[in-house]
């Protein structure tokens, strides 16, 4: 399945960040640890799975939690500590961050069970 600019936009800015924490708290040879792989393998496919896709929320507005408690909490930690740090060295990326908190998030649309599709037409009288 293709992905738009907008689901593009959002691995980079993850990806950005969680470099950021990883080299700040998990020194070590160059590039991400093995925990800091993991957790952004996770962000990358909660990405690709929105079922909003281009029209996508920032996720601390979302309706829809596809983060584990778990998960969710750790992205909290990594996004708290580089968001203030992602200015300098990633400003369009802060910038469109930053503009998509201000964007309000659509909603979900809900299908309800056992309804079909059906006209008036398709019915017959009883």
């Amino acid at each position: 399945m293709p992905f738009g600019r907008r689901i593009a936009r959002e691995k980079k800015t993850i990806t950005a960040m969680m470099a950021i924490y990883c080299r700040d708290h998990h020194p070590g040879p160059k590039g991400l640890c093995v925990e800091c792989v993991s957790l952004l393998d996770y962000a990358h496919r909660r990405l690709d799975t929105c079922p909003f896709q281009e029209e996508k929320p920032a996720c601390n507005l979302c309706e829809v939690h596809c983060y584990s408690a778990l998960m969710r909490e750790r992205v909290r930690e990594v996004m708290r500590y580089s968001g203030p740090r992602m200015l300098w060295p990633h400003p369009i990326l802060s910038l469109g961050h930053i503009l998509d908190k201000l964007r309000p998030a659509p909603q979900l649309k809900k299908a309800t069970r056992g309804q079909t599709n059906k006209t008036p037409s398709d019915t017959t009288p009883e």
